[in-house]
């Protein structure tokens, strides 16, 4: 979708759909905006006449769909309600943006005009972010695997125009509403991976769709196979995919990196040209799980077609890069990806086992179910050992029991450090991904502790999310980190207004959010 910013008079726009966005207390004509009621008088008053109805009231779940007279420039208006006009702020933007792409799609209207609502809690350069975003989340669909005639099905928008009343920056705006775009389509990426099925996208597919995004933007990419993972005794990974034919990886992702991978400590001296000092290393860790039956340890198979998004973790580190490197964040980012398929087979790992991690610790399995802090283990050594980061993030769908704490209203936030853990809470806030901080006790991290090995991975029902959190900080020692469970906000059931049914893409735009803001912050 082809996102632009003008501030042109509304009579000169032509498209196939204008939406107007209005607020609540819109009863006439007289209330619209000049530059709205000149377009209405000239297409014949079809708003006003509405507004005159009382069909359109202006609060949020209002909207009306008009038809000007034929021949006019403008095929078709959309009334969308935006509420109160002080409570209009950048996430109610892109719910606007994304409801007037989503109707366009279903009204098979490829260009769309959106008049940018007044408001002062948003400045025009945040406006078009947002709105940008909301447009480009809008009009995602997954329908890779639908026949469908294109003649019967809806179309893709291909351009919409945000028309702003006047622009005292305009290159501002513009630069604002690229970032949004390049925010929201690999946001977009993020969900399209998750929402492929286990068959199309197993470890060693997510693997080379890690390698072609890296490629496509710069990135560098390492991916370890099952040798390389037990030349360096990743026996946590290897223990979770031992159970299925499609064998795990370890996939690594750089931005700003010189060489490989393995020339990482030689990296982390590259020097910013405009500072002179070294970049700061930032590790984001993402939870990988093509597939989690549940192991020996197996799932009711209600809901378990769900399981496919048990890689959402991972598919937000890959949107994350692909943003990071296009918009040339000064930071040197890595992103881990633990891939693996969790099944059970005559060769799955099974309650009781014994597994040795990377980091010299060692696992008793007391359900393996409890898969995704197994790999994780692995890949957060890794991250901590091999790149001594300045900061750790990592996704993961990783408890059940964040989803009854929170619901799919907020991601659960746990860290080691106060400070990192506030970025987060902060960054989530702005980006319109609400974060929530968590608690992680010592008694969380003692649960963990196992008679016959180092650590379990599983503590019972209490505190189910916080033990999770507890028995992943072993593996991060005194590096600044936080952990982001996305178990309830990594799919939907429910269509909103960007957001269709299916995966989410959740944590991209926290994350470079985080990332963007990295150096106007506190050290941590």
């Amino acid at each position: 979708m082809r996102v632009s910013v003008t501030a042109q008079d509304l009579r000169a726009i032509r498209c196939d759909l204008l939406a107007i966005p209005l607020f609540v207390g819109d009863p006439s004509e007289r209330r619209l905006p000049p530059r709205l009621a000149a377009l209405d008088r000239e297409l014949g008053s079809p708003v006003a006449a509405v507004l005159a109805s009382g069909d359109f009231r202006g609060r949020p779940a209002d909207s009306v769909l008009v038809y000007p007279p034929a021949g006019s420039s403008v095929k078709r208006i959309l009334l969308l309600g935006m509420g109160v006009e002080a409570a209009v702020d950048a996430e109610a933007l892109r719910r606007c943006a994304g409801s007037a792409v989503r109707r366009a799609v279903q009204l098979r209207a490829p260009s769309v005009a959106l008049v940018v609502p007044g408001g002062r809690r948003v400045q025009p350069p945040a406006a078009a972010q947002a709105l940008a975003e909301g447009a480009v989340l809008g009009g995602f669909r997954f329908d890779a695997y639908r026949e469908e005639k294109a003649d019967e099905g809806p179309a893709d928008v291909t351009a919409i125009q945000l028309v702003f009343d006047r622009l005292a920056s305009p290159g501002r705006a513009r630069t604002a509403a690229a970032r949004g775009t390049v925010l929201a389509e690999s946001q977009n990426l993020a969900r399209r991976l998750s929402n492929e099925p286990a068959n199309a996208l197993p470890p060693a597919v997510l693997a080379q769709e890690a390698q072609k995004m890296a490629k496509q933007v710069g990135l560098d990419c390492l991916v370890m196979e099952v040798p390389e993972l037990k030349k360096r005794g990743m026996g946590g990974i290897l223990a979770v995919g031992q159970g299925s034919s499609n064998p795990p990886r370890l996939v690594v992702l750089e931005h700003n990196a010189r060489r490989s991978a393995r020339a990482a400590k030689s990296r982390r001296k590259k020097a910013s040209a405009r500072t002179g000092r070294p970049l700061p290393t930032i590790c984001l860790v993402g939870k990988g799980i093509t597939f989690d039956s549940g192991g020996i340890s197996i799932k009711p198979s209600a809901g378990m077609q769900d399981m496919k998004h048990d890689m959402s973790g991972a598919a937000a580190v890959v949107g994350a890069l692909r943003a990071a490197a296009l918009l040339r964040i000064p930071l040197h980012v890595v992103g881990l990806i633990a891939a693996a398929e969790n099944l059970p087979s005559g060769t799955a790992y099974r309650p009781g086992d014994v597994v040795r991690t990377l980091s010299g610790k060692t696992i008793e399995i007391l359900n393996t179910d409890a898969e995704g802090r197994v790999v994780l283990a692995d890949a957060l050594t890794y991250a901590v050992d091999e790149y001594e980061p300045e900061a750790v993030v990592d996704l993961a769908t990783l408890t059940g029991a964040c989803m009854i704490a929170l619901g799919p209203w907020a991601t659960g936030v746990f860290g080691n450090n106060d400070r990192l853990v506030e970025r987060i809470r902060r960054a989530g806030e702005s980006a319109g991904e609400r974060a929530w901080p968590m608690p992680l006790l010592d008694e969380h991290r003692e649960a963990m502790k196992s008679k016959v090995a180092d650590l379990r991975n599983a503590a019972g029902r209490a505190a189910g999310a916080s033990t999770a959190a507890g028995f992943l900080a072993a593996f991060v020692g005194d590096v600044p980190w936080t952990h982001l469970d996305i178990a309830g906000t990594g799919w939907t059931d429910r269509a909103r207004p960007y957001q269709p049914i299916g995966a989410t893409g959740v944590g991209v735009r926290l994350l470079l959010e985080l990332l963007r803001t990295w150096k106007e912050g506190p050290r941590v």
